[in-house]
């Protein structure tokens, strides 16, 4: 029995039907963990609609009618409805004998009514991924609106306080920086808005310059760790200097320095963009991979792709890397990683291969990439699961034998919840790939049958949703909403969570669940109430506390109430472990995945906006938005510089270009499922129709 007890908290839940007393002003809340809390409500209690990084204020719950005791009784009779979704935050107490109360300071609700959720409008991630980079625009660049590659030569830097000013490092790290390339162009794909365009543009070209390492026979693309200003002129750093890392080539780091070159890929065809890519993928498959082949020069040869390697021998057996740490090691990073970063937005590029195009380069690199797609979902699924099933974790670290690595550095034996997390909304997206794969056999470069894919994705959809079941029970906060960080794969303390430091919650690993749940929302039958409601939780507990609305940026870490870290290296707004990614690809997917999977009925259509640049040969851009699954999405209508295109490859989401439509705004409207109750945009023409300039396998959309 407590006596005097008291603790500020938040609690998040749903109002229990027939709980709300006017004259008690009292409610009861039901968090997901099926604990109730009576929650009092008095004159200092403050309710407040959610708001985005505009700080737009969204409140139009329209006053209730009748007559109240007091304003306490009105704001209650106003705001608070039976089965809301909502957040409290206050204080708890415990004293004798009585029952315990929580009084609620701040009530924040979601929406306007039960149903409606502020973040599943329709701009509310754009407006928030267009407040997030104008505000990184300004804090390096100031007003200038468009921007050339001295610009980031002279101005960009990976460390930034959490005001977005200079810190005293002025390191500019090349997987840093490409990672805000892939947030600016992703900003791009969503607004279409020229500044992010422009600056993507300039940032690439900077990246290419300053950071690209070619071999002496142009085969091998390597990227250095950045470079520092000097007195002297700027110093090139080639190994890492991160801590986990030092002195190594760090595979995770060389595999996001492609992650900003391949969305902008996405956006422009650009060809030399596309050459770099090939021979930083070349490098991987050659330096890094354990390939049975590699057996003649004393690797084990069972497959994957090891984590470092030295950076004089080029090899991942140098004593020099640590024989307890780095030596010959594979993990997470190195083999899950390829598939976000870059090659899921490569292979919406290449797949199906461009029209027109006699480059025989495009159908050896999509074969390749489609093979390490394949590769690394398969070993995932192989070595990554614990074979003693109660253990719901992955492992996370293994020797070159895949035998799980323990005793490794800071992980030791426990589990990240974010890359369990991760792995189960990507293997969800390959398993869309691989269903579509399936379908189209023409399209399929390795020559699998289509019981093969059938079969992967199956796997891939069984383990997403093993990791994705598991975590909300012990990954996920219960009460308060949110995503755990670092915790034991055995908890030794009988309880069903242990910390390995602290209950504190990561801004990345909140957008991995987020994504993770709403994409197997979409790939459950007839959909999933208990999916949807996880999304729900994780989009709320990140709109709240993970935007910081006084500097327009997102904090790294927050406590397990929603309330921010900031001292140390979590008081940075951009930082080696925080750059302009993971929030981005959040707003990106989020808004692509909700208008697709949770309210296809309900909302509009979406647009993503492309600019093709020269391409010789080339009659024809990919636009599918991510690996979604066959049949969910439909391209509605495409613009080129305002004109409405008549034909378009509905089935291959491809769109035919001409030399004239370079460097033109491309507009694609897309279209979750086909809705006879909206009206056809696309016009039925016949094939006869089509212009010189399209390439004859196009046919008008049906």
């Amino acid at each position: 029995m407590k006596r005097y007890f008291t603790q500020s908290t938040t609690l998040m839940g749903t109002i229990k039907p027939g709980s709300i007393d006017l004259d008690t002003q009292t409610f009861r809340l039901i968090c997901r963990s099926g604990d109730e809390y009576k929650v009092n409500i008095g004159p200092n209690t403050f309710f407040q609609m959610m708001q985005n990084l505009d700080g737009l204020d969204r409140d139009r719950i329209p006053s209730p009618e009748g007559t109240f005791a007091n304003d306490v009784a009105r704001g209650m009779a106003k705001y608070l409805k039976e089965d809301a979704l909502i957040v409290v935050q206050g204080i708890y107490q415990e004293h004798g004998n009585q029952e315990p109360l929580f009084d609620g300071k701040t009530i924040s609700l979601l929406g306007c009514n039960t149903d409606h959720f502020l973040f599943e409008d329709t701009h509310w991630w754009l407006t928030q991924i267009a407040q997030l980079t104008n505000k990184w625009l300004d804090d390096l660049f100031d007003s200038t609106q468009s921007y050339k590659i001295d610009d980031f030569a002279k101005f960009y830097r990976t460390n930034l306080s959490i005001l977005g000013t200079e810190t005293d490092d002025n390191i500019q790290e090349s997987a840093t920086l490409s990672r805000l390339i892939y947030g600016l162009s992703s900003a791009y794909l969503l607004t279409g808005a020229d500044r992010y365009y422009l600056a993507a543009k300039a940032g690439v070209e900077y990246l290419r310059q300053s950071f690209r390492s070619l071999s002496s026979d142009g085969a091998y693309c390597f990227w250095a760790f950045g470079r520092r200003k000097q007195k002297q002129g700027p110093q090139t750093i080639v190994p890492s200097q991160n801590g986990d890392d030092l002195n190594a080539i760090a595979l995770y780091e060389q595999i996001y320095a492609l992650a900003g070159l391949a969305q902008y890929y996405r956006i422009t065809n650009d060809w030399e963009v596309l050459e770099d890519i090939r021979r930083t993928v070349s490098m991987f498959n050659d330096f890094f991979l354990d390939a049975p082949r590699r057996q003649e020069d004393g690797f084990p040869g069972k497959d994957g792709y090891f984590s470092h390697i030295d950076y004089v021998t080029l090899r991942p057996d140098t004593e020099s890397l640590g024989i307890d740490k780095n030596w010959l090691r594979k993990n997470w990073n190195s083999i899950g990683d390829h598939i976000p970063a870059y090659l899921i937005n490569l292979i919406l590029s290449l797949d199906p291969l461009p029209q027109g195009s006699n480059h025989t380069g495009f159908d050896r690199l999509l074969q390749t990439c489609q093979q390490m797609l394949v590769d690394c979902s398969e070993l995932i699924l192989e070595h990554f699961p614990d074979p003693n099933p109660a253990i719901p974790y992955v492992n996370e670290r293994f020797d070159a034998d895949w035998k799980p690595d323990h005793q490794w550095g800071w992980q030791q034996n426990r589990a990240i919840v974010g890359h369990n997390l991760k792995i189960a909304w990507n293997l969800t997206r390959c398993a869309n790939y691989f269903l579509t794969l399936a379908e189209h056999s023409e399209r399929n470069q390795i020559r699998k049958s289509e019981q093969e894919y059938r079969t992967l994705a199956d796997r891939c959809h069984q383990l997403a949703h093993k990791l994705a079941q598991s975590m909300a029970e012990v990954g996920l906060d219960q009460v308060r909403g949110g995503v755990f960080d670092c915790v034991e794969r055995e908890p030794k303390t009988g309880m069903p969570t242990q910390f390995a430091w602290g209950n504190t919650k990561d801004f990345w690993q909140q957008e991995q669940g987020i994504l993770a749940y709403l994409i197997l929302q979409g790939a459950t039958p007839d959909g999933n109430e208990t999916y949807r409601r996880l999304g729900r939780e994780l989009m709320a507990f990140w709109n709240l506390f993970f935007l910081d609305h006084d500097n327009q940026g997102v904090y790294f870490r927050v406590t397990d109430i929603g309330k921010p870290e900031i001292q140390g290296s979590y008081s940075q707004k951009a930082g080696h472990a925080i750059a302009g990614y993971h929030s981005f690809e959040l707003n990106y997917l989020a808004h692509i995945y909700i208008r697709t999977y949770v309210l296809p009925e309900e909302n509009d259509n979406f647009c993503l906006f492309f600019r093709p640049r020269p391409a010789k040969g080339q009659t024809s851009i990919n636009v599918l938005p991510d690996f979604i699954k066959p049949g969910d999405v439909e391209i509605a209508e495409v613009r080129i510089n305002g004109i409405i295109q008549r034909y378009f490859d509905a089935a291959g989401f491809q769109v035919p270009i001409s030399p004239e439509d370079y460097d033109a705004d491309v507009v694609v409207e897309f279209r979750p499922k086909r809705r006879p109750d909206r009206a056809q945009k696309q016009l039925n023409f016949t094939a006869q129709q089509l212009t010189p300039t399209v390439d004859m396998h196009f046919t008008p959309a049906t």
